[in-house]
């Protein structure tokens, strides 16, 4: 048996892609006889037939399927690390590629980035959304210096974590609700409330619905976008749960009250990549963050007052 190529990898994607072997040659430059030649070599690699092929073109066999997935995988791989490089040559002074989850973005990242550039308004910090996970692994392939999430059990090798706020989660209601005057409210006080969350699962979770094990929660809506899950709310149509660092862009028509329920926290983390060029840069960043986490804090612990 032989071994997959690179060169093979692509013939094949491109067959795929066209459905036949003369313009997977005319896209990659090949004559028709070199495009079957790798084909023929990568079906020999797999041992199987990667293509069925018909009067009209070519089409991928079940075994051609599943190569044709890890050429994707491997390909795109081979991609970024060429963008990479180009990127080490070509990046600018003083940037820094930055990635938080969403509700970090309401006021913990972009305050510090300006407290960043006010001392060093030439620093450059482009910014990607984005899942906890997705920004791990993002941190760990180099693609991001640095990123806030929320912090793992195991993070990817070669991550290293910084410990930045334990989060408190927050149950926000309409200012007339029975709970907005609470100082905190138990899951037993949430038993009879009707929720909106991003998932018919809300269990699977920190941010779904804080119900006793008693009863399932009744879920009346389903709003994955903040924006929509707050104007349910300030309308009175049901509580949802939310993240303390999202608090400074809540509008005044949302009160919020504590959970009184010792896993009502979301660790957080700074996820950083330990070859970042500019470290200089990532370290004063690290503490503008570190500083504007301890400033929400003390607002968010005044506001429930």
């Amino acid at each position: 048996m032989g071994e997959f190529t690179i060169v093979g990898l692509r013939v094949v994607r491109e067959a795929a892609r066209h459905g036949s072997f003369s313009t997977a040659a005319d896209r990659l430059g090949y004559t028709q006889s070199a495009v079957s030649r790798q084909i023929a070599l990568m079906e020999q690699a797999a041992g199987r037939t990667l293509f069925e092929r018909h009067a009209r073109g070519v089409q991928p066999t079940a075994a051609g399927r599943i190569v044709l997935r890890h050429a994707e995988t491997v390909l795109g791989e081979l991609d970024a690390a060429r963008h990479d490089l180009h990127d080490l040559d070509t990046r600018p002074p003083g940037r820094l590629r930055v990635g938080a989850f969403s509700t970090a973005m309401a006021a913990l990242v972009p305050r510090a980035i300006a407290a960043l550039t006010e001392g060093r308004p030439d620093a450059q910090v482009p910014l990607r959304e984005g899942m906890s996970p997705r920004l791990l692994t993002a941190v760990a392939r180099g693609r991001l210096d640095l990123a806030v999430v929320t912090r793992p059990r195991h993070p990817p090798e070669g991550v290293e974590l910084i410990p930045l706020v334990d989060d408190p989660l927050l149950i926000a209601v309409p200012p007339d609700h029975p709970l907005a005057g609470e100082a905190s409210v138990t899951t037993a006080m949430l038993r009879n409330e009707r929720w909106i969350t991003a998932s018919t699962e809300p269990d699977t979770t920190l941010l779904g619905a804080w119900n006793d094990a008693a009863r399932r929660p009744d879920i009346a809506f389903i709003a994955r976008d903040w924006v929509a899950k707050l104007g349910l709310v300030a309308a009175g149509l049901g509580v949802t749960v939310v993240p303390g660092l999202a608090a400074p862009a809540l509008p005044p028509t949302i009160a919020l009250v504590r959970i009184d329920h010792p896993a009502a926290v979301r660790p957080t983390a700074i996820a950083q990549h330990p070859d970042t060029p500019h470290e200089h840069l990532r370290r004063t960043f690290t503490e503008a963050l570190r500083d504007t986490s301890a400033d929400l804090s003390a607002q968010l612990r005044r506001r429930l007052r």
